[in-house]
């Protein structure tokens, strides 16, 4: 049996010449929606090179989206263009044809959002001062009076930081990148739960780290799980969403989060806790960066508090490491722009964030009220005020056949695949994205969609032989 077997660009990095390749084949024709690609050790034979060349490769495709892999299955042809990215690289676009989009998690929209952005930026251009600041280079670690304001604000939020802890960053993402690059090195050993962020999978692959799943039950990850996996042989850093598991929502009890202190301090590992996914105080647990401020980096972001398309973030570094980050920071882009610095930190100082995220929270609890009410015989989990809603389903149904049955129906949700961590199995369920509903009623008519398709009769298995 012939499996494809491209022509290399011999001028270019094996793996890319092969990323490269695929990308053309599906462009021409050559390889079809659909379509699986050959297995990697095969295709690794076929070329001459090894298997770590080739999985890089299909990763690399992945991240360009023209392909997808499918736990315990292999990796699949997405479609003939590659703006039909991989459920993480995707960028929200308008809504067309009716089809309501839940499949990203996005704060509520809300018109004060791009206006207190437009009254910061316009106090920004009536000040010269600042303006001369604006077009310099700063400190990569930002500005003192920058992280000042936004150690200030935090502490409103109830995170409270001291600002020469502080670095800022360029989203939450880029916060998980610089903490893998600047303590990881290739091939080393990350743990994080079964079911985690996108990101930091994402993140660990570019930087060719082998990430550990350790399984999470209703108070979290499992710490027991976790000290096995220490006795064998540490990991170097675990990430943990304490406060909210992204995507069940299922929140770290107390007494794990100190048992996973004390196995930091055992073991010798870092903890990059993630607490993006904002949530009011009332809601979270002791952050771990107080339960164990040598050992802990935690990543903070207005992208679910103000926008995300600020791109700014910040990033609490133990004081071992800050010269460590910051170089690596420099490495990368040298420093965060300070305009948006300066603009996310008078809209922070101003009343407007305070009315915004007064707001969403209210919004994003009855979002949740509405979709629990509705959804209530399939027992979905979150937090409160959360914007994410995971969605067990119910014997029988598939979580692919389901979406793909929602597509046709102006449906679209994120199923488990993507936040998988290594080789484990997805569990049949789905992600809600509430706060990416247009209003309430948009939400409503999605959660009735849902509900239509979810007490549709499945096909006969024996349609297929």
């Amino acid at each position: 049996m012939t499996i494809w077997t491209p022509t290399l660009d011999p001028e270019a990095p094996r793996y890319r010449a092969i990323s490269d390749a695929i990308a053309g084949a599906i462009r021409s024709g050559e390889l079809a929606a659909g379509e699986r690609l050959p297995p990697q050790r095969r295709l690794a034979d076929a070329l001459g090179v090894t298997v770590g060349t080739v999985t890089r490769a299909y990763a690399e495709a992945e991240r360009q989206g023209w392909v997808t892999a499918r736990v315990g299955s292999g990796t699949y042809v997405r479609g003939t263009d590659a703006a039909e990215p991989s459920p993480f690289l995707a960028t929200p676009v308008e809504a067309h044809d009716g089809l309501i989009d839940l499949s990203l998690s996005l704060p509520p929209p809300h018109p004060l959002r791009a206006a207190a952005l437009g009254r910061a930026l316009a106090e920004i251009a009536r000040d010269e001062a600042v303006l001369r600041h604006c077009v310099n280079y700063q400190p990569e670690r930002g500005l003192p009076r920058h992280r000042e304001q936004l150690a200030a604000w935090m502490g409103r939020l109830g995170m409270p930081v001291a600002p020469e802890a502080l670095m800022v960053t360029q989203g939450g993402q880029h916060g998980i990148d610089l903490a893998l690059r600047a303590l990881t090195r290739p091939g080393e050993r990350i743990a994080a739960d079964a079911l985690t962020y996108p990101g930091l999978i994402g993140a660990a692959r570019l930087a060719h780290l082998k990430t550990l799943p350790v399984p999470l039950d209703d108070a979290g990850m499992d710490m027991d799980a976790l000290a096995r996996l220490c006795a064998q042989q540490p990991p170097r850093l675990v990430y943990v969403t304490p406060d909210q598991n992204n995507p069940t929502g299922t929140p770290m009890g107390e007494a794990r989060r100190e048992r996973l202190a004390e196995l930091a301090a055992r073991h010798d590992f870092w903890i990059l806790e993630d607490g993006v996914q904002y949530l009011p105080a009332s809601e979270r647990g002791t952050p771990l960066y107080q339960l164990a401020p040598e050992r802990t980096l935690f990543t903070f972001s207005t992208a679910k508090v103000l926008a995300g398309g600020l791109r700014i973030g910040a990033l609490v570094v133990p004081e071992a490491l800050r010269e460590r980050l910051g170089a690596t920071l420099r490495a990368q882009s040298w420093m965060v722009p300070p305009l948006m610095v300066e603009a996310v930190c008078r809209w922070v100082a101003s009343e407007d964030a305070a009315t915004l995220l007064a707001w969403q929270t209210a919004e994003l609890g009855e979002r949740q009220r509405l979709a629990r009410a509705q959804l209530a015989a399939y027992a979905p989990s979150g937090r409160p005020h959360g914007s994410n809603l995971w969605l067990p389903l119910p014997e029988g149904v598939r979580a692919a056949e389901l979406l793909a049955d929602l597509e046709r129906r102006g449906l679209r949700l994120t199923g488990p695949e993507p936040f998988c961590v290594g080789s484990e199995p997805a569990p049949q369920a789905v992600r809600l994205c509430l706060g990416a509903a247009a209003s309430r009623e948009a939400l409503s008519q999605a959660l009735a969609t849902l509900l239509e398709s979810l007490q549709t009769p499945p096909p006969p298995p024996w349609r297929t032989l």
